[in-house]
């Protein structure tokens, strides 16, 4: 890995008056060893290396959610036919493996420092903050590459299924080690609650970590480990601190005109935390991917997403629906519409599904025209999943979120394969295939001697 280089930080000055405006700012010429808890700080801050790179992507491009032409196939190269075909063999550095494991460095280094430092009664806000949005972020890159290297959790075989490296440490004297899956969720875990604690409820700006992203982040961990009462507790909480919704139909936070190549404004009032995709892999950007033609044909005449989201390309569909408020970039973060959908699901499998269709109702109602949805109803529980992960599906797509929503989805009996054709020729992704938990990067193998998936 490139983080064996020794490692100098650029500190940013920032101000909490000018947060929004401060984000955008170059980083200042002088290279320092953070000492101090502002230097901690505008480590955290440094977005680039901390929210803008680090979302894995080649999971979203071995997802299912679009599909490539033959002759856009034919003219990838060999690495980037392989991810598309769940056939990637050996890669090396840059990656998502690589991308992910900086903002854990940096995390690292500023809770080590933090130690460092006593905790007073004059810094105690600055001090919680730092040490929670380390343990933030760290959990938050662990996630995405359980999600990315791991099999789904299980919970009678996560003891032995092979998770990933919890570098909890700067030194690279210490030897990387898998740890497993039920390892590797438990410090997830651990390390969030603890960060919950020490956040405040809401951050100064969206690109740093607060009590909401926490709770969010343990109910997107609990809900792909298909624990569903732990889920919803948190996925509540975090709907008590923030539950702002767009209204597709007219709305503050949209370009004007949903139809539009940028139809949401930056920093939305849905967000809880930004993040993004890195772009190291694009397949399933407009550029190359075209909509899958069953998702998108499934969204009704008055569903305002289609226009949101989509642009029509030559009787395809291209997305174009990120919240980060641009065509070239995906946003990966939390976001309560995301929320609502995750409380709902728990509401259904827990057996209310009657707030679980409210919730759904809440949502689609601002994603309609005007005058023209009709709630929905379910018959039962398994009714109201149905048309909820229906939805999700809609409402969520490109986010990050379909890779690991198939494989849990699959613990559960769903039973969904994916498929490619490529000049006549097809290609399958069975589920609970062991190719679910990507394959680790062929330099990270030879130099740790960790076992391959």
């Amino acid at each position: 890995m490139k983080q064996y280089i020794k490692i100098v930080f650029v500190i940013l000055i920032f101000t909490q008056t000018s947060c929004k405006k401060y984000l955008d700012i170059k980083p200042d010429a002088q290279l320092v060893v953070p000492t101090t808890l502002d230097d901690l700080q505008g480590l955290l801050d440094d977005a680039l290396k901390m929210n803008q790179s680090g979302s894995p992507a080649v999971t979203e491009s071995s997802s299912d959610d679009y599909f490539l032409s033959d002759n856009t196939y034919n003219s990838l190269s060999t690495n980037m036919q392989e991810i598309y075909i769940w056939n990637l063999k050996i890669y090396n550095f840059a990656n998502d493996w690589s991308l992910c494991y900086v903002p854990v460095y940096n995390a690292n280094l500023c809770l080590e420092r933090l130690g460092q430092i006593n905790e007073t009664p004059t810094n105690q806000n600055e001090w919680n903050n730092i040490k929670g949005s380390a343990l933030f972020f760290r959990s938050y890159s662990f996630l995405n590459l359980c999600w990315e290297y791991s099999k789904a959790y299980d919970n009678e075989t996560a003891g032995s299924d092979l998770g990933i490296v919890l570098k909890t440490s700067t030194d690279f004297n210490i030897p990387s080690q898998r740890a497993s899956v039920k390892d590797s969720y438990s410090k997830i875990l651990d390390d969030t609650r603890e960060a919950a604690q020490l956040l405040p409820d809401n951050p100064i700006h969206v690109m740093r970590p607060s009590k909401a992203a926490a709770y969010g982040l343990l109910a997107r961990a609990y809900l792909s480990m298909r624990q569903y009462d732990s889920c919803f507790k948190y996925a509540n909480l975090c709907l008590q601190i923030k539950h702002d919704l767009i209204d597709l139909n007219g709305d503050d936070d949209l370009n004007g005109d949903i139809s539009g190549l940028v139809p949401f404004k930056p920093y939305n009032k849905e967000m809880i935390f930004y993040y993004e995709m890195n772009r190291n892999v694009v397949l399933h950007m407009y550029y190359y991917g075209h909509i899958d033609s069953t998702l998108y044909n499934s969204y009704d005449t008055n569903d305002l997403r289609h226009e949101a989201f989509f642009m029509p390309d030559n009787g395809y569909g291209i997305f174009k629906g990120s919240y980060a408020s641009s065509p070239n970039v995906l946003f990966t973060g939390l976001a309560t519409d995301e929320i609502f959908l995750i409380r709902a699901e728990c509401f259904a499998r827990m057996g209310n599904t009657a707030d679980a269709m409210n919730d759904l109702n809440y949502l689609l109602e601002k994603r309609w025209r005007t005058g023209t949805f009709i709630p929905l109803t379910a018959s039962d529980g398994i009714d109201a999943i149905q048309k909820i992960l229906l939805e999700r599906r809609k409402e969520l797509l490109l986010r990050g979120l379909r890779w690991m929503d198939v494989k849990r989805l699959n613990k559960e009996g769903a039973n969904i394969s994916f498929k490619r054709i490529i000049a006549g020729q097809t290609f399958s992704l069975l589920p609970n295939d062991d190719r679910w938990a990507l394959p680790l990067p062929d330099d990270i193998i030879k130099l740790t001697g960790m076992p391959q998936n």
